[in-house]
């Protein structure tokens, strides 16, 4: 029996101590909502990867938010982001195309993305689209590229946004052809610039590839070219690639990741990479990428995005040099 004179010795001694509020530790992450920003408007191939991802991770993460903010071609969300408070309560769907842009088009860029963001986990890899609406008289790349150079100062080309891959994509195929007479025009999002080439408004589009692309074009409202995936998706084995349609050199794809700010503590990290991991260890959700016209990355390492980037700056920076490609 515990003796009452060294209980009560011990209780005063433990009186004395001061009062230690307990705080939330790495170990309990997560204990509220969890904001998972998107860097573009809906309708483009983040919100239909993001959204189903949020609902997937729910088990693993609890309530992941949903915020769309768009802006400077995914910028204004990395750098929001970046600037959050370091501790897995705000995350981004970033991309490798992101990273490219303050790394390479940006003047005066809005954060050092390899420093300012921690790579979690990578979740997707995905291609671009080469649109058209369906009253250009057109049906692959080669007539394309006719087509543009027979009729000066009356094609232009629309993009997610300045200083994107797409954007990118569609200067590499001017290069790659020989055009000079086809302006961009650049939008805020892949949504509104669909919506755009749809109604009309401008006649071609380098676009994401989604299942919402393919769909689009399945029912006559857009006539998709060509995709610059380096093969075909098994979701549309009809839709040549751009090397098959004609041009030889026009590979354009981006990885999408999850990141959060610099500094969030490894645990927390772990814990996102492994709701992620767990998403893409099932079969049906995988299938529902692929279905969206995206390729899983269940292996890869931020170690391998890392060398990606490497990649991408090596081969896309000479590129925006030699075409004076820069944004503010």
């Amino acid at each position: 029996m515990f003796p009452r004179r060294r209980f009560l010795h011990l209780a005063a001694g433990g009186a004395a101590l001061p009062f230690l509020p307990r705080t939330a530790s790495a170990f309990d992450y997560p204990i509220r909502p969890v904001k998972l920003v998107l860097p573009f408007p809906p309708g483009g191939v983040f919100d239909i990867v993001g959204r189903p991802w949020a609902d997937k991770v729910r088990k693993n993460l609890g309530t992941v938010i949903v915020e769309n903010l768009p802006g400077a071609g995914g910028s204004v969300a990395a750098a929001a982001v970046a600037h959050a408070r370091p501790d897995g309560y705000t995350i981004l769907l970033g991309a490798s195309s992101l990273h490219l842009s303050d790394m390479i088009l940006r003047k005066k860029p809005l954060i050092d993305p390899m420093k300012d963001l921690a790579t979690a986990s990578m979740l997707a890899m995905t291609a671009f689209a080469i649109d058209v609406h369906p009253a250009v008289p057109v049906h692959n790349l080669v007539e394309l590229v006719d087509y543009v150079k027979a009729n000066p100062g009356k094609v232009a080309y629309g993009s997610p946004g300045a200083g994107t891959l797409a954007h990118l994509a569609g200067e590499l195929f001017k290069s790659l052809t020989g055009i000079t007479d086809l302006p961009h025009v650049p939008y805020r999002g892949g949504g509104p610039a669909l919506a755009d080439v749809i109604g009309g408004q401008v006649p071609m589009i380098v676009s994401a590839m989604t299942n919402q692309v393919l769909e689009f074009h399945r029912t006559g409202k857009l006539r998709l070219l060509a995709i610059t995936n380096p093969t075909r998706l098994t979701v549309a084995p009809d839709i040549p690639t751009a090397a098959e349609a004609g041009v030889p050199g026009l590979v354009a794809q981006q990885a999408l990741g999850l990141f959060a700010p610099a500094g969030t503590a490894k645990e927390v990290i772990e814990r996102i990479a492994m709701a992620n991991r767990v998403a893409l260890a099932d079969s049906a959700y995988r299938q529902s990428l692929i279905d969206a016209a995206v390729e899983p990355l269940p292996d890869w390492t931020p170690e391998r995005f890392s060398l990606f980037m490497a990649e991408d700056v090596k081969r896309w920076g000479p590129l925006v040099q030699k075409l004076g490609i820069a944004i503010d």
